[in-house]
């Protein structure tokens, strides 16, 4: 039987500082509510903290808000940068967000990687790991224990609770962001799927592909019905560039350099749709509405 791709959309929601941040909200729930409606089966929201030159909406609340919008469509918290936080508060914000879309919530948790966010939540890279799988621990007791008792690093849950529950049993699926070779066995020992980074080259994913099935073995699990690969669609979709050449529709991604996130440009080749229909563009996206549409033939060049 031929496996089933599963298609979603992963929201950074980063606006220029002049944007009118009210709109982009606007903007943004017309191309989740369409998402929704053209059959795409999940919904991603990235999550940064000091987002200069930038304006960011924070991760949770629009999960929450747009779970609203996109009945049919998981929710996937990608990525928590969990090092960084507190275990009593991400359970419990989870377990509240799970309720609320219904049982359809994905945690993705990484260790997060940006100077700024480490010393403003009182960290560093030296602790990231474990704070990293102290929190993990911490915070699937919560969910499936009724009391917790446990002394962490930097947190004590005497007689702690967690209500409400998730509604997915025992909890929602947990898939980890890893790159390094040792955070791929992590992901194999702690989560439920390796939650692959965008970035890599494809012969060091091959490579680590191999580590992470050892390392499953080792823990005794089989290997995951779906492997997450990461990729990042900005929207509105400001950051790409279309072209007509010989009839075709062509687009093109443009990553700019923003040294404040570690990221540098990133050289995108064209890609042509090939098809598409004369639906109107969401609202401020910039794109044919078309190229949201999962089931149209869309051919890398």
């Amino acid at each position: 039987m031929a496996k089933k791709f599963q298609f979603g959309l992963a929201l950074r929601t980063q606006y220029p500082m002049e944007a009118d941040i009210t709109q982009k909200f606007e903007d943004l729930l017309e191309v989740v509510r369409l998402s929704d409606e053209l059959g795409y089966d999940s919904l991603t929201k990235t999550s940064h903290y000091s987002t200069a030159p930038y304006q960011a909406f924070q991760q949770f609340p629009i999960l929450a808000r747009l779970s609203a919008e996109a009945p049919n469509m998981r929710l996937n918290a990608g990525i928590i940068l969990l090092s960084l936080q507190k275990p009593l508060d991400i359970a419990e914000q989870l377990a509240t967000i799970d309720v609320m879309c219904g049982g359809k919530l994905i945690v993705g948790a990484a260790l997060g990687y940006r100077e700024v966010e480490l010393k403003a939540f009182g960290t560093n890279r030296s602790e990231r790991a474990r704070r990293f799988e102290e929190n993990l621990i911490a915070i699937k007791r919560l969910w499936t224990e009724e009391v917790v008792d446990m002394c962490g690093s930097h947190f004590e849950l005497d007689g702690a609770t967690c209500l409400p529950k998730p509604l997915q049993n025992p909890y929602p699926p947990i898939w980890i962001g890893a790159n390094a070779d040792p955070a791929i066995e992590r992901a194999a020992r702690m989560g439920d799927c390796w939650y692959i980074n965008p970035h890599s080259e494809i012969s060091t994913i091959v490579r680590q592909m191999e580590i992470y099935k050892k390392a499953l073995d080792a823990a005794g699990k089989p290997f995951p019905a779906g492997v997450r690969v990461a990729s990042i669609a900005h929207l509105p979709l400001r950051s790409w560039d279309w072209m007509l050449a010989d009839g075709r529709l062509l687009w093109r991604a443009r990553y700019p350099d923003v040294p404040e996130f570690g990221r540098q440009q990133q050289p995108q080749g064209w890609v042509e749709v090939s098809r598409f229909t004369n639906r109107p563009s969401p609202p401020g996206s910039g794109v044919p509405s078309s190229f949201l549409d999962p089931t149209r033939n869309h051919s890398v060049m």
